[in-house]
């Protein structure tokens, strides 16, 4: 039997499971695995595993997850990428589309068959009363694609200088906060994940990409491309969401010339060295030092997880990084 997971920000799967079981019945071979606030990404992905290993048939898994490029997507992701010849991953789950994988799982032994079966049942399940509210189908004809190639150089787009709508310094990098919170609050047309560190992983640059919210695509660049792309008179039309892992390598894009004005600051993780400032940052020697030299080049700060959010006081927090640091 095709095992289930139901993965989620917060009790949301717990829930979900809850439901399916009043109207389909207790069901075997399905585990609700969650992030709680206080939890990362490695805190879900070993929920996940230890799920896995105990179903009965663990050749045929089929995630259903709540938001496409959240963190529960992102780590079953990295688990799915090794059994991509017989898992499957579905974003937006909803009851209706958890009772019919209940019932396809009777009669379909693969995973892939299961989430085919599902899709059209989970999107039927979305509906809206009074019935006049429903969008109109809009049906396109067929028209032959535009040529696409490469912008010849020295071309000059919009007024050629690139738009930075965000700079985000991030650990986790692309999550659901940023796909979602950030990306709808700064409507970027490109998220550019800049990592000398991440563009030599092929896997996890690949999982980046494939994180991208709707409508925006992702990539993954080395510091340096990101310097030479921000002379280039090509990308005067894009609105880019920049996303660092740590304000060391920001503090390396400024010193080369790149113009950010502010950083947002979303979340450092803790490790060996570091002392934890926040709920959500940690700092070392070298991150205090390259805060302070972005505040001398004029940098400016805006301390928050996500939009609504409250700004902390960066000046504050690095005060305490230093004390504990001392």
């Amino acid at each position: 039997m095709v095992g289930i997971i139901l993965a989620s920000h917060g009790e949301f799967a717990n829930g979900l499971m809850q439901s399916g079981a009043m109207i389909f019945g207790e069901q075997p071979n399905v585990a609700a695995c969650v992030l709680h606030p206080s939890e990362g990404p490695d805190d879900i992905k070993a929920k996940m595993q230890a799920a896995i290993d105990s179903f009965d048939d663990q050749t045929e898994v089929l995630f259903l997850v709540d938001l496409w490029g959240g963190t529960p997507f992102n780590q079953a992701n990295s688990l799915f990428e090794a059994h991509k010849e017989n898992w499957a991953i579905v974003s937006g789950m909803n009851l209706p589309m958890l009772i019919e994988a209940y019932a396809a799982r009777l009669s379909m032994e693969k995973a892939q068959d299961v989430a085919k079966a599902i899709l059209g049942t989970a999107k039927e399940g979305v509906k809206v009363k009074p019935e006049e509210l429903e969008p109109e189908e809009v049906v396109v004809a067929n028209a032959p694609a535009a040529a696409q190639g490469a912008i010849p150089a020295g071309t000059v787009l919009g007024d050629g200088e690139i738009k930075f709508v965000l700079a985000r310094v991030d650990s986790r990098l692309l999550h659901g906060q940023v796909a979602t919170a950030w990306t709808k609050a700064t409507n970027p047309s490109r998220i550019i994940v800049v990592s000398d560190a991440v563009a030599k992983d092929e896997l996890r640059r690949k999982l980046i990409e494939q994180a991208a919210p709707p409508g925006v695509k992702a990539n993954v660049i080395p510091i340096s491309k990101l310097i030479e792309i921000s002379k280039d008179p090509r990308f005067g039309d894009t609105k880019a969401l920049l996303l660092f892992e740590n304000p060391q390598d920001v503090l390396r894009v400024v010193e080369a010339g790149v113009k950010i004005k502010e950083v947002n600051v979303g979340s450092l993780a803790h490790s060996t060295g570091k002392v934890v400032v926040s709920k959500v940052l940690s700092m070392g020697h070298e991150e205090v030092a390259a805060f302070e030299k972005l505040k001398d080049l004029g940098v400016t700060f805006d301390v928050r997880k996500v939009p609504n959010d409250s700004k902390d006081n960066l000046d504050e927090l690095l005060k305490k990084a230093k004390k504990e640091l001392a």
